[in-house]
């Protein structure tokens, strides 16, 4: 007589394997070396060659250079045309897009070497070759205004229910922007959250870095 075929053993080697497989891996600090976005990027040129950039330095449209809304300034990102398979790598020294649907905002310079210039528009992969060093709070920015008193508006409408309200400016060579900005944070999620509560109450807005 055959001896019964014990189970249990079987059952908790399948066990330890489904457990193993659902449990995560450390986070990776946001944005370090590695880390890998996709989504659609637009570029930037003659209206603001010429102006500080949010990292201090002076614009250059013709240097592979990138705006993004989160990255460390100073972080340096391979930028794939996924449309053409074109390649290059930019450092991160200004804050935009401020245009929802795009993750990031090229030089003259970059968009032309992965030839979007016609397009505009294009989808690519951003991926993380160096970490920059240079970190600031996270902020909620809420509206940017021509107008100056529509900026100052909104800023008493929110300064009701919300603690450091405030306006900054940003001139191009063209026109003056005044960009309406709640918070300062150095944890993401409280960004988050407090976007989450600026949307339950009908405002549209972006999560940047306070640079």
């Amino acid at each position: 007589m055959e001896r019964p075929f014990n189970l249990r053993p079987l059952f908790i080697l399948i066990t330890v394997i489904i457990i193993s497989s659902c449990t995560f891996p450390a986070r990776r600090p946001p944005y370090a070396a590695g880390y890998i976005e996709r989504g659609i990027a637009s570029w930037y040129g003659e209206d603001f060659h010429g102006r500080p950039t949010s990292s201090g330095e002076i614009y250059d449209m013709f240097r592979l250079t990138a705006a993004h809304k989160l990255m460390p300034l100073g972080t340096k990102a391979r930028i794939t045309n996924l449309e053409n398979g074109q390649s290059i790598v930019v450092k991160i020294n200004d804050r935009g897009p401020f245009v929802d649907g795009r993750i990031i905002d090229l030089s003259y310079g970059a968009a032309e070497r992965l030839g979007m210039l016609e397009t505009g528009l294009s989808r690519v992969e951003v991926e993380v070759l160096e970490w920059g060093k240079t970190i600031t709070d996270f902020t909620v920015q809420v509206g940017s205004f021509l107008i100056e008193e529509n900026a100052l508006n909104l800023k008493e409408r929110l300064s009701q229910k919300y603690r450091d309200v405030y306006i900054i400016t940003y001139e191009t060579n063209v026109r003056k922007f005044f960009r309406v900005r709640v918070g300062a944070t150095k944890d993401i999620r409280e960004a988050e959250q407090l976007s989450e509560r600026l949307s339950a109450e009908g405002f549209s807005f972006f999560i940047t870095r306070k640079d």
